[in-house]
């Protein structure tokens, strides 16, 4: 009788979960206008019974299968891209479905561009183009019941230039090098170009773990630091060439402009990139000055030769690419030539002076 009675029990419970799966009678849900806000994430690959899964867990929907009836006659549950949600506890699954689905209750998306540096460029106009500071405070913002999640960027400049490079998932090939460098910019260059989700409701110290930590898998992903080997040089300041190919060029002069700088690193001739004076100047890649040249530092690379103590921005694959293949040639000189950012290459200087007139020409700078 004992068997026959678990037996039963079991055989209940298998077939109530079956009917909720299978939308078979009834299933649990709330009503109302729910209690509190929660960060939800949805992860790559989550199918709608996986999103409904997670909700229920966090207890947004009464059940798996509020969520997944409710997301039957909307297609655009089948469109919600991996990353973190605002949402409600105790809420129908149809207004969970509403609200997963508005754009709005997305948070947490950082997207950082081939090029972005550590701090804000300031434009001739007067306006701003954010730096990987302000984009990580920007996307830790998020507002749950009424209170904002967001740190601040002098949080995270404290974080970045203080904490425990390991720590943060800095890869072992820049530990030593990222260590010896300005405590403000000890992590430029080590934050690839990429699109990441961070949590809203995260420490300074959570959000730079995750970004670094990601970032370094990616640049692993595009052969860091074995990429470096046949270069002649540290991945570091394989790192560094790749920034600054990806500052003083468009992609299609990648490759000529990586050349420039292994030839000129090869006679001991200063690289004399502005985007390097324009640096600690947080400006725009655009000519420099006298004054602005004249100015003593290690980043000025008309004063000093070699490479800069730290990478200038964030390089792109393609930047990497060309540093590990440069284009062969004899060119030491380029200069901005046309309006859509092509460069004129010379083996001397004397052709430089040429291109310079062509470059004047055409209203490049």
């Amino acid at each position: 009788m004992f068997g026959l009675l678990v037996v039963l029990l079991i055989g209940a419970g298998v077939w109530y979960g079956w009917r909720q799966l299978s939308g078979i009678g009834g299933y649990d849900d709330f009503t109302g206008p729910g209690e509190r806000d929660v960060v939800i994430e949805v992860k790559g690959g989550d199918s709608t019974g996986a999103i409904a899964g997670t909700l229920a867990e966090q207890g947004v929907v009464a059940s798996s299968r509020a969520f997944v009836a409710a997301a039957e006659n909307d297609s655009r549950v089948r469109a919600v891209q991996p990353g973190f949600y605002v949402m409600r506890t105790k809420i129908s699954g149809q207004d969970a479905v509403t609200r997963i689905v508005d754009p709005e209750s997305r948070v947490g998306n950082l997207q950082i561009k081939p090029g972005t540096q550590l701090d804000d460029i300031k434009k001739g106009d007067g306006s701003v183009t954010p730096g990987i500071v302000s984009l990580l405070s920007s996307a830790s913002c998020a507002e749950l019941d009424g209170k904002s999640t967001c740190v601040p960027v002098e949080q995270l400049r404290k974080v970045a230039a203080t904490a425990d490079l390991a720590s943060l998932g800095v890869p072992e090939w820049a530990l030593a090098d990222a260590g010896k460098a300005d405590p403000a910019r000890r992590l430029e260059g080590l934050i690839a170009p990429s699109v990441y989700d961070v949590k809203p409701g995260s420490t300074a110290e959570e959000l730079w773990k995750k970004v670094v930590t990601d970032s370094s898998a990616l640049l692993q992903s595009y052969g860091m630091p074995t990429i470096a080997d046949a270069s002649g040089f540290t991945p570091y300041q394989f790192l560094t060439m790749a920034s600054l190919v990806q500052r003083e060029a468009i992609e299609k002069d990648f490759g000529k402009v990586a050349r420039v700088i292994y030839n000129r690193l090869k006679i001991g001739m200063e690289l004399a990139f502005d985007s390097t004076v324009n640096y600690v100047l947080d400006r725009p890649n655009i000519a420099t000055s006298d004054k602005d040249r004249n100015k003593a530092g290690p980043y000025n690379t008309y004063k000093n030769t070699g490479l800069t103590p730290t990478p200038i921005s964030a390089p792109s694959k393609e930047a990497l690419a060309a540093v590990a293949e440069p284009t062969p040639g004899n060119w030491k000189f380029f200069v901005l030539c046309q309006k859509d950012g092509t460069s004129c290459f010379a083996d001397t200087y004397e052709k430089h002076l040429e291109n310079r007139q062509i470059a004047k020409q055409n209203g490049a700078f």
